[in-house]
């Protein structure tokens, strides 16, 4: 798979996330994807980014910085938006807020298998 390969992928998942393409999600994630080393499959996957559109209904993933290097996918993750409560332990409650996440990916057969992923926490009680 070349880099434009993968980043097209890449693009095309982000796309799939921003419509809440449920269905679809299995052309991006692995049937055994993994989320910081906690082994969710695709079901546990799709849940985890259900719960986060439940959190924050006005979510939109949006690329700010995007290094291939086939297999891996780095992505620094733009966002501003307005959870209705708590959001990762903070009191949010619908105030907006602007934040990143750096985020890696790893494929395997053109699928995302493996995800780390760091949220900037600081940002966000920044604003609060």
């Amino acid at each position: 798979m070349t880099r434009d390969d993968l980043a097209g992928i890449y693009r095309d998942y982000i796309a799939c996330l921003n419509r809440q393409d449920w269905p679809a999600l299995g052309q991006f994630v692995s049937d055994d994807a993994s989320h910081n080393a906690r082994p969710l499959g695709l079901s546990g996957y799709r849940a985890m980014l259900e719960n986060d559109f439940r959190e924050i209904p006005d979510l939109q993933f949006n690329i700010g910085l995007l290094i291939c290097d086939p297999p891996n996918i780095a992505a620094r993750l733009i966002f501003d938006c307005s959870p209705v409560g708590t959001f990762l332990g903070l009191a949010v409650n619908g105030k907006r807020v602007s934040f990143s996440e750096n985020v890696s990916y790893e494929f395997r057969a053109r699928k995302i298998w493996q995800v780390w992923s760091v949220v900037d926490k600081a940002a966000i009680e920044a604003q609060l």
